[in-house]
């Protein structure tokens, strides 16, 4: 039988997440700070489309400020799959790129669109490298991109990339709010440094997904001082009725979780005011996540 021959045109999804937990501790010798986090996967998406065409690599996206360079983590993502698989070129593809997920919001949508990269020039550089085989190459790029080679609802340690698969949570409708400007991974952490405010007791999750509506991020104190618009915008979300709200990872996009669709729309109408973009997404078990992707 003949070898299949690889696609010309691949697309795929890359959805966002939401940090249902994340304890942080010191800063580690790497940069990096120790961190305790449970991480959701929702259906809120990019898409991206790669062609196979000659010429340079290239991104193309319409979105204002999102770069179409090496800063992208998408052509880091081609640049080092190509190192590790020996290919000497990463030329001959254009990458179409659809926003959705906000920068600088703590969704993860850089790192959710690298993974997908990594998954989608696999297949069009016929690689044949599945999610475990990929997850190496993932750590490389970013300490949350592993992540998104799993999806559903998994605890990390270390810099967030030792991760452990979690059984999945009820479903839920998810709020999301983002005022009219983002927050920075360093400037976040730096804040939480300079506030003072590590703590190093790791959490126990034997009671998951019991402990799902206990949710804690360390790093939305430091964040808030800076920007009370956000701690505002968690306490909408928790007067509309949410079940649990808080500040995803690094921020500036709170998140609060709704029962039903009803309660969700009705918490998003309350919300909506200028200067803030309100989004609608329902978390994904990790069998939805890989339908969706």
């Amino acid at each position: 039988m003949a070898a299949r021959s690889a696609p010309r045109r691949v697309r795929v999804s890359a959805c966002a997440k939401i940090n249902l937990s994340l304890g942080v501790g010191r800063a580690r010798a790497d940069g990096y700070h120790q961190v305790r986090t449970v991480l959701q996967a929702i259906d809120l998406a990019d898409t991206l489309t790669f062609v196979a065409r000659p010429g340079p690599f290239t991104i193309v996206c319409k979105e204002p400020g999102v770069p179409t360079d090496s800063r992208n983590l998408i052509w880091k993502a081609a640049l080092e799959l190509a190192r590790v698989t020996d290919r000497t070129s990463v030329d001959g593809v254009e990458v179409r790129l659809q926003k959705r997920i906000p920068a600088q919001a703590g969704l993860g949508g850089g790192s959710a669109d690298a993974a997908a990269a990594l998954r989608a020039l696999s297949m069009l550089w016929n690689l044949k490298l599945d999610a475990a085989a990929l997850a190496p190459i993932a750590r490389q790029i970013g300490a949350d991109v592993p992540f998104f080679l799993l999806g559903g609802a998994a605890y990390g340690s270390g810099r967030g990339d030792d991760l452990l698969p979690l059984a999945d949570i009820r479903p839920f409708h998810v709020v999301i709010a983002k005022p009219d400007f983002g927050v920075a991974t360093a400037a976040a952490y730096g804040w939480f440094d300079e506030d003072g405010a590590g703590q190093d007791a790791p959490r126990s999750l034997a009671a998951w997904p019991e402990t799902l509506l206990s949710v804690r991020n360390d790093l939305e104190p430091p964040v808030t001082r800076r920007h009370s618009e956000v701690a505002e915008l968690v306490a909408q979300l928790e007067q509309a009725g949410a079940a649990a709200a808080a500040m995803s990872g690094s921020g500036s996009a709170v998140f609060g979780l709704f029962t039903t669709p009803q309660a969700a729309q009705r918490a998003g109408k309350a919300l909506a005011a200028p200067g803030i973009q309100v989004l609608r997404a329902k978390t994904l078990r990790r069998r939805e996540y890989w339908k969706m992707v």
